[in-house]
């Protein structure tokens, strides 16, 4: 799962980087940024976290005692599943000129914006039908993962990304590259809107000899009274909830920064909005995708068999178990972006569209570093508290994790120029998981004992002594490397610095861990190489 989900992150960040390099970082970019991502965030709305973190817990027990090994029960799932996403994606296409006003700034709807504001029509038109693909490709995966099968959902993505890709240079072959505000024309919306959605589709569709593999046939089933779909919907809707406190936050943050963007096109100043705020979080997400919703994904099933049997003390020993690996991980990697972020952004610095245009993305990347670690923690006990059927709790932390992002959000932004607003929403992030993660450890631990034990507390001081020692050798060789004239901040400055640097901070925190006894670091390696 590590390793397609691997494959999956790597290949969604160079379909972005590409996309950056090809139409840029500034309002044209963000018109179409916004465009295609509204569609996955519409989804996960409407159903995306139901089926997400509902779905596999109620598929397992029905796996475990209905007769017929839960195929009735799966099939009546994906069949209103389907149905819920097909009448939602018409609606929204009806819907479009009002999602406008929903998802951009005001300033889009000015007259002096009206080729920009028809391009962002004209895409959203092209994209929201990604909703439906989505949606089916989760609905089949969470069926797959029920039955243990959790390799396809982690590689399908490869395929979405690779199409992107070419659809992303196909554009580049017949428009070529630019970092334009002034809107797409009709010809340059329909291949990227188009194809993005294309892409989507095939995702789906990989996905359906795999169901066939795990001996499941999909027969629609309409009778949807009296077979237990109630209580899936109960915990759905907190769920849904949830998610609608979310991506309420994730809507006025989005407004903000497409705020940024109009008002740097307006004033002809370089703007960090939406785009740049994206590429960050995609960054911020590739070693959170890999480790810890891997980790997740498995262990799932394996909690919501010892919370159906009250076994809390196992329980509770496997989420911390994960927790620490996915720390081991998490915790020196963003330590690590912290300290070369602007290296890493200059990688793409001097390609393409952006003309070295990066100090933005890499204050993004190093703001988003904290948010790697809080949102890790948050992401692993929400897993503990569905496991356990509380779908309630999560949604009243979530509550308070949105609120407090959005508060931030504007205070953080309020007085700054508009290339710093997307790592001032970056940091916002991050403070508000910092909450959340706080929250949430301590209302789990409530119901399943203390997730922060004595063997925690001596595996944090031992993280923390690692990754600090791995700090102070990796900016040690950024500032050598600089004082020697490599410049990390340009496009080959950057390459060799993150390579240099990060290689010898990553062999100090390896030997570091290995002092002081981090028994998960080594756990994990023995595990990759196949040493158990």
């Amino acid at each position: 799962m590590a390793l397609g989900t691997a494959i999956s992150r790597i290949t969604g960040f160079a379909r972005a980087a590409l996309l950056a390099m090809v139409i840029g970082t500034q309002l044209n970019a963000d018109l179409f940024d916004i465009a295609n991502t509204i569609p996955n965030t519409i989804y996960i709305l409407l159903a995306g976290g139901v089926f997400n973190v509902v779905l596999v817990p109620q598929l397992v027990r029905a796996m475990k005692t209905d007769e017929d090994g839960g195929d009735a029960f799966a099939n009546r799932v994906i069949t209103l599943g389907l149905l819920i996403l097909g009448i939602g994606t018409a609606v929204l296409i009806f819907l479009v000129p009002a999602l406008l006003h929903v998802v951009f700034d005001a300033t889009l709807f000015d007259p002096k914006q009206k080729p920009q504001r028809e391009s962002a029509q004209l895409l959203m038109y092209l994209c929201i039908p990604q909703i439906f693909f989505y949606g089916a490709f989760v609905l089949i995966g969470q069926i797959l993962n029920a039955r243990g099968r959790f390799g396809p959902m982690m590689w399908a993505p490869i395929a979405n990304n690779v199409l992107a890709c070419a659809v992303i240079l196909a554009y580049f072959a017949v428009h070529g590259s630019s970092n334009k505000v002034g809107g797409f024309d009709t010809s340059e919306a329909v291949l990227l809107g188009l194809g993005s959605t294309v892409a989507v589709a095939l995702q789906a569709a990989i996905m359906l000899p795999y169901l066939r593999r795990a001996e499941f046939h999909f027969r629609p089933r309409f009778d949807f009274r009296g077979v237990g779909l109630s209580r899936t919907l109960r915990l759905g809707a907190w769920t849904l909830a949830l998610i609608i406190a979310n991506q309420i936050a994730f809507v006025i943050v989005n407004r903000i920064a497409s705020g940024a963007t109009l008002a740097g096109a307006t004033d002809g100043k370089p703007a960090a909005g939406s785009t740049v705020y994206g590429l960050g979080f995609l960054v911020s997400q590739l070693p959170h995708g890999v480790v810890t919703v891997s980790l997740a994904t498995a262990i799932i099933p394996t909690l919501t068999a010892l919370a159906a049997d009250r076994r809390y003390g196992q329980f509770r020993l496997e989420l911390t178990r994960v927790v620490r690996v996915a720390l081991v991980v998490i915790v020196p990697v963003a330590v690590g972006l912290l300290c070369l972020g602007p290296s890493v952004a200059a990688i793409v610095g001097g390609v393409g569209s952006l003309g070295g245009f990066t100090s933005s993305i890499g204050f993004t990347i190093q703001a988003f570093s904290l948010a790697m670690v809080t949102f890790t923690v948050h992401y692993l006990m929400l897993r503990g508290f569905y496991a356990n059927e509380d779908n309630r709790t999560p949604f009243l932390i979530q509550v308070v994790v949105a609120a407090v992002n959005v508060g931030l959000a504007f205070v953080l932004t309020s007085h700054v120029e508009p290339d710093r607003v997307a790592g001032m929403l970056a940091l916002s992030f991050g403070l508000s998981y910092l909450v959340g993660s706080t929250l949430s450890v301590t209302f789990l631990s409530r119901q399943i004992g203390p997730i922060v034990d004595a063997d925690m507390i001596v595996f944090v001081q031992r993280l923390i002594m690692s990754v600090a020692l791995a700090a102070f050798v990796t900016r040690g060789f950024v500032l050598g490397l600089d004082s020697l004239g490599l410049e990390p901040r340009r496009a080959v400055g950057g390459l060799l610095t993150t390579t240099i640097a990060g290689l010898a901070g990553a062999a100090t925190y390896t030997a570091a861990a290995k002092v002081v006894r981090l028994e998960q670091l080594t756990y994990l390696i023995d595990t990759v190489l196949r040493r158990h």
